[in-house]
């Protein structure tokens, strides 16, 4: 299954946004791109067409999409009724590997979407292993029996803890390890300083 192995560090360095947990350190120490003499080629105001792409890459790196894959959810969303930007936002908030993230079973997306990969879940009773599989209201996203004994799960609270605030549209049950989907999406509990207007600007060129 295709996925971006590039450093999530530098891919934080280079859109100057913590796409991981482990990364706001990194951007507190080095805020430049990285490269060499990058501090000298990123001065100067960035052009229109510079702020659109570095959005989509942004949004696209946060949510751990290839090219091709967030290409065809902005086609999606651009012919789905309603305001393109919010629906391609929707879209991505209900990915299973996001949702496992979100309900606080894993401390990244990443290691959300391994989590899925492996086959650790169920969805309504059945086992699936596909990161990108959409949920949608009243589907139920559980731990299968025999992943409950491995150690990540007996570890759960140390190596995920729980989030403070779970998501509006998610109903956790963390002691089974379950989570039930009971609304769509909402704008405003996506994650924060994502201008979804320069990604339509962008695919609309």
């Amino acid at each position: 299954m295709a996925r971006d192995t590039q450093s999530i560090v530098k891919m934080s360095r280079r859109e100057g946004y913590a796409l991981h947990p482990k990364a706001h350190k990194a951007l507190v120490k080095r805020t430049s791109p990285p490269g060499q003499g990058a501090q000298g080629r990123f001065r100067g105001k960035s052009s229109q067409y510079s702020l659109q792409l570095r959005e989509k890459q942004k949004v696209k790196r946060l949510y751990g999409l290839l090219e091709r894959q967030f290409s065809n959810l902005m086609k999606e969303a651009s012919r789905t009724a309603g305001q393109s930007g919010q629906t391609l936002l929707r879209l991505l908030e209900q990915r299973a590997d996001n949702v496992v993230y979100r309900a606080g079973f894993a401390p990244s997306r990443r290691a959300a979407r391994q989590l899925v990969t492996h086959g650790h879940f169920m969805v309504n009773g059945r086992r699936f292993d596909v990161p990108s599989l959409r949920l949608k209201p009243g589907d139920e996203l559980t731990v299968r029996d025999h992943s409950k004994n491995t150690d990540y799960f007996k570890r759960l609270d140390d190596v995920s803890p729980s989030p403070e605030q779970t998501v509006s549209w998610l109903k956790v049950d963390r002691k089974k390890v379950a989570v039930k989907v009971t609304a769509l999406p909402v704008r405003d509990e996506a994650e924060p300083d994502i201008n979804e207007q320069l990604i339509v600007e962008y695919y609309s060129r």
